[in-house]
């Protein structure tokens, strides 16, 4: 996926007191930026690729990661003259996995997801019409992971994401495509609304949904809803693997393990499985 620089225009105050407090607003702003880039590439950025990356200068960059220095959020490696997220960062992200109560829960199910399938299994909620990976449990099989841990995708451009879609009206869905695109991340990324509006049909009928390649070329993906009291998602958990394994064979197979452990965890939860639509 591309990153895409940001830019801001700076605003004139109307007096010395919104000076500060629109500065200040400018300030944490600015700081969220840098962590968010940051939290983009493991590897780290040096101080004037993140300038360019945020489209701040190099000195006001370099001023909010002192700021940011001092409290741990960020950290300097100096050996290769760059910056990474710090400790701190993980603390205060952490929180969100805590305060869904149900991820500590989901690691058994996850577990056995992984033993059954011998692939890695994923569990992942929905945050502002993002796909957002709380936890997993990795395959003991060669794997490369699209999405780390943290990491936010884009609802239909993953098998997680259009699970959940398959329980929105079509106007929600619509709505979701209106504000984040279908981009084209692989030959086989589905980018038209008519063959998505096919495909959760599908989902909905079956109970599980597919990532066929439309992500990244060479891996699969199969995803379940994990509902709460009201019927209504909570979360989903998936496996994932490579095409070679996640077999045209095997995908029935493995649709139909995930759909069932999603359906325990639910139960396990307290939550509520929709009534099956007629056929």
């Amino acid at each position: 996926m591309g990153k895409n620089v940001i830019r801001r225009k700076s605003l004139e105050p109307r007096s010395a007191s919104e000076a500060d407090r629109d500065g200040g607003v400018q300030s944490v702003d600015r700081a969220l930026s840098i962590l968010e880039t940051l939290a983009e590439d493991d590897e780290g950025y040096r101080l004037s690729d993140l300038a360019v990356r945020t489209g701040l200068s190099a000195s006001t960059v370099h001023r909010l990661l002192a700021t940011l220095e001092s409290r741990r959020f960020v950290q300097f490696d100096r050996a290769e003259s760059k910056w990474h997220v710090g400790v701190r960062s993980f603390t205060v992200g952490a929180s969100f996995a805590r305060r869904r109560n149900f991820t500590a829960q989901a690691i058994p199910y996850l577990r056995k997801l992984r033993d059954l399938t011998r692939e890695t299994a994923n569990l992942a909620v929905v945050d502002d019409e993002f796909i957002i990976v709380l936890t997993r449990m990795e395959s003991r099989e060669i794997m490369r992971s699209l999405t780390k841990v943290g990491g936010r995708v884009p609802m239909v451009t993953s098998g997680v994401g259009k699970a959940v879609l398959a329980t929105y009206s079509d106007e929600d869905v619509g709505a979701v495509i209106r504000h984040h695109g279908m981009p084209r991340l692989t030959e086989k990324s589905i980018v038209r609304p008519s063959d998505l509006f096919r495909e959760l049909a599908a989902i909905r009928k079956q109970g599980y949904a597919i990532d066929d390649e439309e992500a990244e070329m060479g891996l699969r993906c199969v995803a379940a809803v994990v509902y709460n009291a009201l019927a209504e998602p909570l979360a989903a958990i998936s496996v994932s693997g490579l095409t070679s394994r996640v077999t045209d064979a095997r995908l029935p197979e493995v649709g139909r393990m995930v759909r069932e452990v999603a359906a325990e965890l639910t139960a396990a939860l307290g939550g509520v499985m929709p009534e099956a639509n007629p056929a």
